[in-house]
């Protein structure tokens, strides 16, 4: 027990409860693997020791994780609350249902589905459920069928072929949409037919009325929206008409934003609830929950989506869906809208102040919680700023930009987010001293030949020493003043 001790030592009058708990559940990975343990708090040592500013992630409570460790990871429980098929499921019930009722709450949704393991599954349950939904079910009413049992081998194939052939459309990936919107080299693409939307060239914003055209001429079964590195809000009144307009279903992955649709950030035309048939999410990023996802749905589509498995997942994962629920019941907060409305402030702050210095920022700005950087005035790629900035204690992802020229792995943009930077408490001031460390670094670094690392011109870059060290006093000036758990002294 020799990190509990210590810390039980050195803290006498002031215990953390949480704290407690987290370095007792260390000492006891202790004694089974010491590997492990140590690895676990390395991680927190290293987290502690730069500055989060990937988009896609932030930091979950304690409350959060200890709330994955529990007795529910040795629980089969296949199926829905009420409606299982193992015996003995009972308290999953519980906290399933607990779950899918706060997060009806928190969005004003009318069906919830909290299984997901990721955001990806949760995009699988949702395109096989539109699928079955509009194409399998239709089969079976002209057969005069009730069950896909009944058809014989021909007609089954028959239904199969035709539920691929089915069209998505959603962002392209050089555009900011994500790898399960239709990306060649993800299952998307190959369980349907898929095609893509881009943004103006020029604005690097979304055209409504070029869509508009391009799914009358497309007319795709599923219209998809959402995104991966997009900076600005999107109009889902306006999407849902385009998609009505050719009787498409219109699904929304709000995984990037969902927060900030929790939070009360994103409001009535701006919202995807009211007008989107599905929405899916991850539980984390924005939302600050654990690794995870759910569906949102109609009550109409509520039947098929609560079949996700066995239709795509195998079974849940009731400890995760445990810290889940607490997640929700967090967000459900006004401490929590708060905390969205900051994450807004602070990177439009961080974009702002990146472009006084002269960086450009993709589409000129941002209206949510991320921003892209383009590095062509800076004679970088991605993977050259993402390698130096890491070196001065501040973790970022290379990101392709709109015609990106280097292609998705070295690409020419950054990818920056707040979420992270937020839930430590930093605020527009801290926003312009990381803009000011960012532009230092990328504005003094220099390609690395491939003599010198054996490494490719685009995969390796250098700062002077004198440079790095400024930039790494700074970073930890602003990570001594906002420590991440502080309550965990190790």
């Amino acid at each position: 027990m020799q990190r509990l001790e210590k810390y039980l030592k050195k803290n006498p009058a002031n215990l953390n409860s949480a704290a407690i708990a987290y370095l007792a559940s260390l000492d006891q990975i202790n004694t089974v693997y010491p590997a492990i343990a140590q690895a676990i708090e390395q991680e927190l040592k290293d987290q502690r020791s730069h500055l989060k500013l990937i988009a896609s992630e932030n930091f979950s409570s304690l409350p959060v994780q200890l709330a994955m460790g529990n007795l529910f990871t040795d629980k089969y429980a296949e199926g829905y609350p009420h409606h299982r098929f193992y015996a003995g499921c009972e308290n999953v019930d519980t906290i399933e249902e607990l779950a899918q009722e706060e997060l009806k709450k928190i969005f004003g949704a009318e069906h919830a589905y909290v299984q997901p393991h990721s955001g990806a599954d949760a995009n699988l349950v949702a395109f096989w459920s539109i699928l079955v939904h509009r194409v399998q079910n239709k089969e079976l009413e002209k057969l005069s069928l009730k069950s896909i049992d009944e058809l014989s081998a021909e007609e089954y194939e028959r239904i199969r072929q035709l539920m691929n052939k089915q069209k998505v459309m959603g962002m392209s990936l050089n555009s900011g949409g994500h790898l399960t919107h239709g990306y060649r080299h993800n299952i998307s693409s190959k369980m349907m037919r898929s095609v893509f939307y881009d943004v103006d060239p020029k604005t690097e914003i979304l055209d409504y009325q070029v869509l508009a055209e391009q799914v009358k001429k497309e007319k795709p079964d599923i219209l998809l929206a959402g995104y991966s590195s997009y900076s600005r809000r999107l109009n889902f009144a306006t999407m849902r008409e385009i998609a009505d307009s050719v009787g498409a279903t219109f699904m929304v992955d709000m995984a990037h934003f969902s927060g900030l649709i929790a939070g009360k950030v994103f409001q009535g035309e701006f919202d995807p609830i009211p007008y989107a048939h599905f929405v899916t999410s991850t539980t984390h990023k924005t939302l600050r929950g654990p690794r995870g996802g759910f569906v949102l749905c109609k009550s109409e589509f509520a039947e098929g989506v609560n079949k996700g498995c066995p239709l795509v997942l195998g079974g849940p994962l009731p400890h995760v869906i445990a810290a889940k629920a607490v997640a929700f019941k967090e967000v459900n907060s006004v401490a929590f809208q708060n905390y969205a409305h900051q994450i807004v402030k602070n990177a439009q702050a961080l974009a702002e102040e990146l472009k006084s210095k002269g960086a450009r920022v993709v589409s000129g700005g941002t209206e949510n919680h991320l921003m892209i950087v383009d590095l062509s005035s800076f004679g970088l790629t991605g993977r050259h700023a993402e390698t130096v900035l890491r070196l001065a204690g501040l973790t970022v992802n290379r990101n392709a930009i709109p015609g990106d020229k280097n292609g998705p792995w070295y690409t020419s943009g950054i990818r920056l987010g707040t979420p992270a930077t937020t839930t430590l408490g930093m605020s527009e001031s801290e926003m312009k001293e990381i803009a000011d460390i960012i532009f230092l670094i990328l504005k003094n670094a220099k390609p690395t030949t491939v003599e010198k690392t054996g490494l490719p011109s685009k995969a390796n870059a250098e700062v002077e020493p004198k440079i790095l060290a400024e930039a790494q006093d700074r970073v930890n000036s602003l990570l001594n003043r906002f420590p991440l758990y502080p309550e965990i002294d190790i």
